[in-house]
């Protein structure tokens, strides 16, 4: 696997190679049954008041879904008109229709990060460069790092899997004109205030933003997000999406999120994360051999140990199932991703973690 050099903060790749750009968490408890810190769907939810929307709704299944309201909704939670909104089956299926619909000649994808982006841009036939965010940087993000001619730039805030949240001011300084620059912020809205965001913004030329319902509201499947861009982008992605692809729970779940009461239950439950996530950074701190990610402002956190693969089989055996990182270009076999959980569960996890570790040692 190709590694940055330790002279540069980032290099560039376009060649591919083996990492499994669609494995993700769900493929690490599919089978069996493990307490999920593989995951990042928060736990305990949909809440009830939003299970009784979604059920509610099946009553009007035989029409066709309409998808005004839940539109219009998005658009009035980010201050945007309804033509710079499209709602979509979660941010994965954004992905592909961005790799099919827009004309770009040279995509960079900024990794470590989700890795449908390269996987939809390749299976459409794209040549993908790859900027490679640095441990020794602590991921952080250079924009002098992205190629000039880049056409497509895609990045992801907080970025899945380092839970680094960059400014605002650094992800915009990758806009340029001609330039689509496209920032994935599935896990926004697990940070409090949503600082850094850039929902909403309009005086950045090219700018896309991915968000996913999924996360914080367990909707996974369910397949819902959406997508806020400018009108002709939004037009061009419509234009390639399949006649009715939002079906109608989805999209009442969607108009029913965007409510005063759900943001502002979402706005606690960032803060709950981010007071769990403090408790599992302390606990994995009293580990001399495992280093975490330093600033992780996401719903999980980044951790390095040697013979992380052994660790991983190990944990399951306890009866935990964690994120494996070596699918993440940038990343190696030394790699672990961990769902914030509650603080039950987490101490349990770092008892499991324990043994793990000595059991190696």
């Amino acid at each position: 696997m190709p590694t940055p050099h330790t002279t540069a903060a980032m290099d560039t790749y376009t060649d591919s190679d083996t990492h499994d750009l669609r494995h993700h968490g769900d493929a690490e408890v599919r089978d069996d049954k493990l307490i999920d810190l593989a995951v990042n769907v928060r736990t305990n939810t949909p809440p009830d008041w939003l299970r009784e929307r979604i059920a509610d709704s099946l009553t009007g299944l035989a029409a066709y879904p309409d998808g005004r309201a839940a539109r219009a909704a998005v658009a009035e939670r980010h201050d945007l008109p309804p033509n710079r909104v499209l709602l979509t089956a979660g941010a994965a299926e954004a992905f592909v229709l961005l790799a099919r619909a827009l004309t770009v000649r040279r995509p960079v994808v900024v990794h470590p990060q989700f890795t449908e982006p390269e996987a939809a841009l390749r299976d459409a036939g794209h040549e993908v460069g790859r900027v490679l965010l640095r441990e020794e940087d602590g991921f952080r993000l250079d924009p002098s790092a992205v190629p000039e001619d880049a056409d497509l730039v895609v990045i992801g805030n907080p970025t899945n899997p380092t839970s680094v949240l960059h400014p605002a001011a650094t992800i915009t300084a990758l806009a340029r004109p001609g330039r689509i620059l496209v920032v994935d912020e599935a896990f926004m809205d697990a940070v409090p205030g949503e600082r850094e965001s850039l929902a909403g913004r309009t005086d950045v030329p090219g700018l896309v933003v991915l968000r996913s319902l999924t996360k914080t509201w367990g909707l996974a499947g369910l397949r819902i997000g959406y997508v806020l861009a400018e009108p002709e982008t939004v037009a061009a992605l419509e234009r390639a999406q399949p006649l009715w692809p939002v079906s109608t729970p989805a999209l009442v779940a969607a108009e029913a999120c965007m409510s005063r009461g759900a943001l502002a239950e979402a706005e606690h439950a960032a803060h709950r994360i981010g007071v769990e996530r403090a408790h599992l950074l302390a606990g994995l701190a009293e580990f001399d051999e495992v280093r975490t990610v330093a600033g992780a402002e996401g719903p999980f956190v980044l951790l390095r140990t040697d013979g992380a693969h052994a660790v991983r089989e190990r944990l399951r055996s306890l009866g935990f199932a964690v994120r494996r990182g070596d699918t993440f270009p940038g990343l190696g076999r030394n790699w672990l991703r961990l769902a914030v959980r509650d603080r039950v569960t987490t101490n349990r996890f770092l008892q499991a973690l324990d043994q793990a570790l000595l059991i190696g040692g």
